[in-house]
């Protein structure tokens, strides 16, 4: 999957997650990390048994086969859909350990785990905004997610919080390593998704121990861009104390419908599940016929519902899913609606830079608003879904089930949507290529935009030449003659024909450097 460079901004965060009607309040003090930890929960299907569905299963379908019929049993519903998730995705979080310790700074968060006679620690640093405290924080992972001034200015901390510390990258599967393995062990079947969500529940367990001197428990968000945004959408849907959770870019393993993946032309599954311990190893099962999961990740994101969720995409990258992602909110948001909560979801694709976690202006105001409204709780506005036209997914074409009406009420008025693009007429002229390039030591991802000139293009190619060792090991929206030296990178069915002025864009993730090619571009 695209692995980004740390940048110390990217206001891609937060919007709209506003609050809606009876399910909106937020409580003095932090919920449960699981509310649903007591329901009695049926006997979960096995593997073998499961049969093929095309179809988004029924959030509101219980496992006995009845549907709720009230928003309180919401509760043991959602705790069905995280087992099930637990058991077939991302492998089982464990509960509360036996003990939890550490102490919180104006500076930083220290963390000691100890559990059956193991243990382990990790640390966060803290960054306070100005005024008095005590503040409400974002969890930030990698330091790559947020735009942390502006996070600052709305009046809320940001917590660094290194998710490698707690489950490493890199590593086999029968050898994962941090802090969560060296409790749980290094062949947990785990993976690092949960362990990172696992990590980020014990740092809210020590700022519940503090007193919220400094930070405030009950008011904490999370977020990350790309492998990170991965991150954030499972640790929000994985902690109730979460307040506000937003994922950017988070692509396959994130939230992109499993079942749209392969139609798409996103990341494979098995390619996301064999670059990194990502998710847990009983997903292995699936990567070839994800039709057989008994949840998808529309459930996932579901599992946040009524608590503010918003999901950030990129439709200029096919390999991140952002159409899939979009069904994922859509379905997401149909629980929302049910719970009374339906200003409380948004979802973001509408924007014209397609650099892969790039700073984002349609994005910096929402940020603040939704700090005001779910951390700070001292705003209202309203959700949204502004999904570009490049990568819009339509719900109906993915569900054959209804969004029940629940406790009486009348579910929120569905988000709109927006009809796709007119591809424009055939035509021929000339074309220019440029590239933007996120780099890191070993790697880097480059964005290539090809633009048209005074005249239509029907039909491009793009030629470059790659420094000695370097190789491309990945690429989207393009078909490629070859992986190093003089390579040439011409369009694909959807992206070949560009209005006059207009562009299409494509991308590519190689090992080496990038090096300064020149970019030649020629119209078909």
């Amino acid at each position: 999957m695209i692995r980004p460079r740390w940048r110390p901004a990217i206001a891609v965060l937060a919007a709209v997650l506003a609050a809606g009607a009876a399910m909106t309040a937020v409580p003095a003090q932090a919920a449960p990390e699981n509310e649903g930890a007591a329901c009695t929960v049926p006997t979960l299907p096995d593997a073998g048994s499961l049969s093929a569905d095309a179809k988004l299963p029924d959030p509101f379908r219980k496992l006995d086969g009845t549907r709720i019929t009230t928003r309180s049993a919401w509760t043991c519903r959602r705790e069905e859909i995280k087992r099930l998730s637990e058991k077939f995705v991302y492998g089982e979080k464990p509960a509360t350990p036996q003990s939890v310790t550490g102490t919180v700074s104006s500076s930083s968060i220290t963390v000691n785990v100890s559990h059956q006679g193991r243990s382990s620690s990790f640390s966060a640093r803290v960054e306070l905004p100005s005024g008095t405290g005590p503040f409400p924080a974002v969890v930030v992972l990698g330091g790559f997610g947020a735009d942390t001034a502006a996070i600052k200015a709305a009046g809320a901390a940001v917590i660094s919080y290194d998710p490698y510390a707690v489950g490493k990258e890199g590593t086999p599967r029968t050898n994962k390593q941090g802090a969560f393995y060296s409790i749980y062990g290094a062949t947990s079947p785990t993976g690092l998704l949960m362990a990172w969500s696992w990590g980020v529940s014990r740092i809210i367990d020590v700022l519940e121990q503090a007193g919220g001197s400094i930070l405030r428990a009950d008011a904490t968000g999370v977020t990350g861009c790309s492998r990170f945004g991965k991150g954030a959408f499972v640790i929000g849907a994985f902690d109730q104390r979460i307040a506000l959770t937003m994922p950017i870019e988070s692509g396959t393993a994130g939230a992109p419908i499993f079942r749209g993946v392969p139609g798409e032309g996103a990341q494979s599954l098995s390619s996301a599940y064999g670059e990194q311990p990502w998710l847990g190893d009983a997903f292995s099962t699936f990567t070839g016929n994800p039709n057989r999961l008994p949840v998808d990740t529309h459930e996932v994101a579901a599992m946040v519902a009524p608590r503010g969720l918003f999901i950030m995409d990129n439709p200029h990258i096919a390999n991140l899913g952002p159409r899939s992602a979009s069904v994922a909110a859509l379905g997401a948001a149909e629980v929302y609606r049910a719970l009374g909560a339906g200003d409380n979801i948004s979802y973001v694709s509408d924007v014209s830079d397609g650099t892969h976690c790039a700073n984002r202006a349609e994005w910096r105001t929402p940020l603040q608003q939704n700090i005001r409204k779910f951390l700070l709780r001292t705003g209202n506005d309203p959700g949204v879904f502004r999904t570009s036209s490049r990568a819009q997914g339509r719900l109906a074409d993915w569900i054959d089930w209804t969004t029940p009406v629940l406790d009486g009420s009348t579910p929120t008025t569905p988000p709109p949507t927006t009809p796709p693009p007119t591809a424009p007429p055939p035509s021929s002229g000339a074309c220019t290529a440029s590239a933007s390039v996120n780099a890191w030591t070993g790697g880097f991802v480059a964005t290539v935009r090809v633009t048209a000139g005074a005249a239509p293009v029907n039909g491009w190619n793009v030629g470059l030449t790659l420094p000695a060792g370097t190789t491309i090991s990945n690429s989207w929206n393009v078909t490629r003659s070859g992986t190093s030296g003089a390579v040439q990178l011409r369009n694909v069915d959807f992206n070949g024909r560009i209005a006059a002025g207009g562009y299409a864009e494509f991308g590519f993730q190689a090992s080496g450097s990038y090096g300064n090619p020149v970019l030649t571009c020629t119209a078909a």
